[in-house]
C-alpha cells in the first residue's frame, strides 16, 4: 500500500477482499476524440465471489447517463494483465450503485473508501438524466474494437 494515498496494488487488493470480504476498485476515464474531456470511466471492482474466489466486475459508460457499456464478471485467467497493473482503493459494494450512472458509482465506492479523494465532485447531487432504453452506445466506449475491426 502506498502511504500517501492508500491504493493498492492488484496482488494487495486480492489480499484485502480476502481479509475484509469488501472489495477493492480502480475507476479509469475514458477520453473523448479530443483527447482531453473525459467523457466516461470504466470501473474495476474486485470482489470475492460467493465460491471465495476473487473477480473482477468491469462496468464502463458515459458519464451522465444510466445506460452501461459493459458490466461483465472476469475471473482467473480472464483477467487482463492491463487489469492487474492498476492501483485500487478498498472500499465497499452495494448491488444497487452498479445501476446507477458511472460517476454516481465511483462517487459511492470512494465515500465507502478509507483513502478519501480531497476534491471529488459531489456527483451524487447533481441533476441525472437517463437514457431511452433501446440506446446503445459505441463499442469503442470501452476500449474494444467493434466487430469487424482488429484488435490492438
Amino acid at each position: 500500500m502506498s502511504a500517501s494515498d492508500g491504493r493498492l496494488s492488484f496482488e494487495q487488493a486480492l489480499a484485502h477482499v480476502r481479509q475484509s470480504g469488501q472489495c477493492a476498485f480502480a475507476a479509469v476515464p475514458v477520453f473523448g476524440d479530443d483527447g482531453e474531456t473525459a467523457e466516461g470511466a470504466r470501473v474495476f471492482i474486485v470482489q470475492q465471489g460467493k465460491d471465495g474466489a476473487h473477480r473482477v466486475r468491469f462496468l464502463a459508460g458515459p458519464f451522465f447517463s444510466a445506460a452501461l457499456a459493459a458490466d461483465e464478471t472476469l475471473s482467473g485467467e480472464h483477467i487482463p494483465e492491463r487489469v492487474r497493473e492498476l492501483r485500487f482503493l478498498p472500499s465497499v459494494l452495494r448491488e444497487e450503485w452498479c445501476a446507477a450512472q458511472i460517476q454516481e458509482l465511483i462517487a459511492r465506492l470512494m465515500a465507502a473508501s478509507p483513502a478519501l479523494a480531497p476534491d471529488m465532485p459531489d456527483y451524487l447531487s447533481a441533476p441525472t438524466r437517463k437514457a431511452a432504453p433501446e440506446a446503445t452506445f459505441p463499442i469503442s466506449l470501452i476500449g474494444r474494437p467493434a466487430s469487424g475491426e482488429k484488435g490492438r
